[in-house]
């Protein structure tokens, strides 16, 4: 399958692969796991629980006849993953999905990336140390690592371009590196190949919000694939069967089309993919259907996106500029979602994005004033996700509430 050629001609969504089930001596957490910024209670939990979780995420709660320092529990220290927001040479992003059992609701889709490893990336920084929440060696490393054993997709360059390797090959490689049988790295380096580290851009952090078991700090990455076909082996962009412990689908699309399958109650997304898939909307505006031309428009699309990414101010309304996230750039910006109120109009959640999280409060780090995100969390998994922004979120709720009251 030539990924650069067909992807001109189909908007819709490829389902590429089907990752068979094996076992490995390193147990590996489920994609949507490491992904969803673990959602995954708030949603199946009744409204006062995700409720008091995102008002209040740094108090004990009080319970009637309890002594409240007795019911404090230890917050879990977030854990350091990493992920990539990988596009094809035809700028649609890449998902992966895992397939539960057909009798069951079908999870979240997700970007490619997990945990990181010390035995595969190298010193992971320790808590407390100032660059835990900051991009680096590990957290680079760690992605790509992370896509090649969840994909088969090798972000790698030897002789000036992305390495190919026969799909037996890479296979077993993955195997090995899931099962700690060799070290990343060391695999990299007999086929004579480097980590792309110096491609990946980063593209927002995530913080998991106090209240959930697991916790993850999560630096994102942009990897842009190289549009060129001479540059590209083909085969290498396929996703293949990983050998992992759960079973696996791939879809490349243009964000836009998740999103619109999200809308249609077709597909789950958790607000961090919702909310970077919506912008990547402003800047990835399908394929062309013209071959010719194809280079100049991805490649015009791509710069506009790079532009975006570096830029400051973020916010694009008066407000929004006079807030001081504006002028965090996206590669710096750390959001940990927190619950502003619930809509009365139709019950959804509204949260906000600014607030880098419980270690990062006494810091200069933020995320994003201007936009919210509007979700609902059902037993089914997050539905109506929607980002707003917050001015017309706030006056609709104004609008909608009776005279004098406060949100």
């Amino acid at each position: 399958m030539n990924l650069v050629s067909c992807a001109v001609t189909r908007s819709l969504p490829r389902r590429v692969s089907s990752l068979a089930s094996s076992s490995t001596h390193r147990p590996r957490p489920t994609v949507e796991h490491l992904h969803a910024i673990q959602l995954t209670t708030i949603m199946a939990s009744k409204p006062p629980t995700w409720t008091r979780l995102y008002s209040s995420p740094a108090s004990p709660q009080k319970e009637e006849g309890k002594d409240p320092k007795a019911a404090k529990k230890p917050i879990p220290e977030p854990r350091p993953s990493s992920s990539i927001v990988l596009l094809s040479p035809t700028n649609e992003v890449l998902l992966l999905h895992r397939v539960k059992t057909s009798t069951s609701f079908a999870s979240a889709h997700v970007f490619p990336g997990g945990n990181l490893d010390a035995f595969h990336d190298g010193e992971i920084p320790a808590p407390g140390a100032e660059d835990r929440h900051v991009d680096g060696p590990a957290y680079r490393l760690g992605a790509i690592r992370e896509c090649f054993e969840e994909t088969g997709i090798l972000l790698a360059n030897k002789d000036g371009r992305l390495v190919d390797l026969p799909q037996q090959e890479r296979d077993e490689a993955r195997k090995k590196i899931h099962g700690s049988q060799i070290k990343f790295a060391d695999y990299l380096k007999s086929i004579g190949a480097e980590p792309d580290l110096d491609g990946l851009v980063p593209f927002t952090r995530w913080v998991t919000p106090v209240g959930v078991p697991k916790r993850f700090t999560t630096q994102m990455y942009l990897y842009l694939i190289p549009i060129s076909r001479t540059g590209v082996p083909s085969e290498m962009l396929v996703p293949t069967p990983d050998g992992g412990v759960e079973h696996t689908e791939a879809l490349f699309a243009p964000p836009q089309t998740f999103l619109s399958r999200v809308a249609a109650n077709k597909m789950i997304l958790f607000p961090p993919q919702y909310y970077i898939l919506s912008l990547l909307t402003k800047f990835l505006k399908g394929p062309t259907a013209s071959v010719e031309e194809g280079p100049v428009y991805y490649t015009k699309q791509r710069r506009a996106l790079l532009k975006f990414l570096r830029s400051t101010p973020t916010a694009d309304t008066d407000k929004g500029k006079a807030h001081v996230t504006s002028n965090i750039s996206w590669a710096d910006k750390v959001m940990s979602p927190y619950h502003l109120f619930v809509r009365k109009s139709d019950k959804r959640v509204v949260l906000g994005l600014e607030k880098p999280g419980l270690e990062l409060k006494d810091s200069d780090r933020g995320g994003d004033w201007e936009r919210v995100v509007l979700v609902s969390f059902g037993k089914a998994g997050p539905s109506q996700v929607e980002v707003r922004l917050r001015e017309d979120v706030l006056r609709e709720e104004k609008e909608a509430s009776p005279e004098g009251s406060k949100l």
